[in-house]
């Protein structure tokens, strides 16, 4: 029989170390896992929303929630400082990633109905496996400041009428504690409103498009709990028809105006075939140009005036009209039953003499002052309330942008650049991007109706408050 071996005390501590050593790898490798592992990953989840907002308690409100890995369970509790409700909990689906959730306000009569302030509690988890298996977890207060009130809207004065193509003035009080938005809607288009002569006063031009058969104008304020009021302004609506014109496209009018304005850009330099070209330039060029002239005359400034006034604009002396504001033209090559083009001529035409003074009848500020297209050399003067002037064709520019102009002022010559044929001046005028009928603004007797006559009858009102 063999003698058994006993290990020494040397080769146990060996032993030990190495087990030790084993379990302290094992413990390393699960806590690397287990730091490491997307099923253990420690981002909380995000709970979207302002620390304090405004609530109509008619309307739910929104509360976004995201997680980089996906949400697992939310609850939402709705307390008056006193009473608490839970408003709303549940499990969300594997994977969901963000999620809103509608917060509506309770039928149960816990909360106190007359409660102005309350605190929106809203808890949410996800589904890591980090917090011993119960995930990261957020929880977020949010204040909310109850408002059941409607802006208040009163319109103090207005002109009487507003004509197809043309323009109209409005003055108007709005107020609310908590005011967020404020313009004015007509049609398709937004109309700012400036303040005016006293905080919670309004004043704005607004315009209705020739080529638009109906017209309503509607002021919209709303608050910031969402609480909205619309007062329509009650304007005397009148339709007008605009001349219609065909043209024959001449030979000598493509290889001469029409070439030359392609070959001038590189966008439609390779455009060979001519009715293509006429096209190109009588229409997309026409509509790029116009579309700049849009964007730079939209400004509203948002800072209080004390008073506006226009004088009737005068801007070409001696000048005789050789074409209207609103003509719908269409060109046709050969015969009428061979239409190639289509457009409308949205400013007035006036010829005197070649290189005539071209002047600024109103004070303004100069907002360019360069090429445009078929407008050739081109001013663009800002008036203030969203009234812009626009002079096209001119044979040289004698204002810069960004110069302050004076009534009486020249500031240039009529010419032939653009899409000219004769020398004369193309004269716009545009209400917040939108063309309207320069006779109206030729007329002194008509501002004085309809501008003038508006504001002074707001002021009387606005004084006895």
């Amino acid at each position: 029989m063999k003698p058994r071996k006993y290990k020494s005390g040397k080769q146990k501590k060996g032993s030990a170390k190495i087990i030790s050593g084993l379990v302290l790898l094992l413990i390393a490798g699960a806590a690397a896992y287990i730091y490491t592992a997307p099923e253990f990953e420690r981002v909380a989840p995000e709970v979207k929303s302002p620390a304090e907002v405004y609530w109509n308690r008619t309307d739910p409100l929104k509360i976004d929630l995201s997680d980089n890995v996906g949400l697992k369970h939310f609850e939402l509790m709705l307390s008056d400082g006193t009473n608490s409700l839970i408003v709303g909990q549940g499990e969300l689906p594997k994977g969901t990633k963000a999620q809103t959730l509608l917060v509506k306000y309770p039928k149960s009569k816990r909360l106190d109905p007359k409660a102005k302030s309350l605190i929106l509690t809203v808890t949410v988890t996800d589904g890591s496996l980090w917090n011993f298996l119960q995930g990261n977890k957020t929880q977020k207060q949010i204040k909310i400041k109850v408002d059941h009130t409607r802006p208040n809207v009163n319109v103090l004065a207005n002109s009487y009428s507003i004509t197809q193509g043309g323009s109209a003035l409005v003055v108007f009080q709005a107020e609310d504690d908590n005011l967020d938005k404020l313009y004015i809607q007509a049609g398709e288009k937004k109309f700012e409103v400036e303040p005016y002569k006293k905080e919670g006063y309004y004043a704005a031009l607004v315009a209705w498009p020739f080529d638009k058969e109906n017209f309503s104008a509607k002021i919209i304020a709303t608050d910031l709990a969402g609480n909205k009021r619309v007062t329509a302004i009650p304007f005397y609506l009148k339709n007008h028809r605009y001349r219609v014109s065909w043209i024959k496209a001449r030979e000598s009018f493509i290889n001469g105006k029409i070439t030359d304005l392609a070959s001038s850009d590189p966008e439609y330099a390779g455009v060979t075939d001519k009715l293509e070209k006429l096209r190109a330039i009588n229409e997309t060029m026409r509509l790029k140009n116009e579309a700049l002239i849009h964007s730079l005359s939209k400004h509203v400034s948002d800072e209080m005036i004390k008073a506006w006034k226009v004088q009737k604009f005068h801007p070409l002396k001696n000048g005789a009209k050789v074409a209207s504001y609103g003509d719908e033209r269409h060109y046709y090559y050969g015969d009428k039953s061979h239409e190639v083009s289509h457009s409308y001529h949205v400013g007035y035409d006036l010829a005197s003499t070649k290189m005539a003074p071209v002047i600024a009848s109103n004070k303004g500020k100069v907002v360019f002052a360069g090429e445009n297209g078929i407008y050739g050399n081109m001013p663009l003067i800002d008036h203030g309330l969203g009234l812009y002037t626009l002079y096209g064709h001119c044979s040289k520019l004698l204002v810069k942008e960004g110069d302050e102009v004076t009534p009486g002022e020249v500031i240039a010559r009529t010419g032939t650049s653009g899409l000219a044929l004769g020398d004369h001046l193309h004269f716009g005028i545009l209400v917040q991007g939108t063309e309207v009928r320069p006779v109206e603004w030729f007329d002194g007797k008509w501002i004085k109706t309809n501008i003038d006559d508006v504001f002074k009858e707001a002021d009387k009102i606005i004084a006895g408050k």
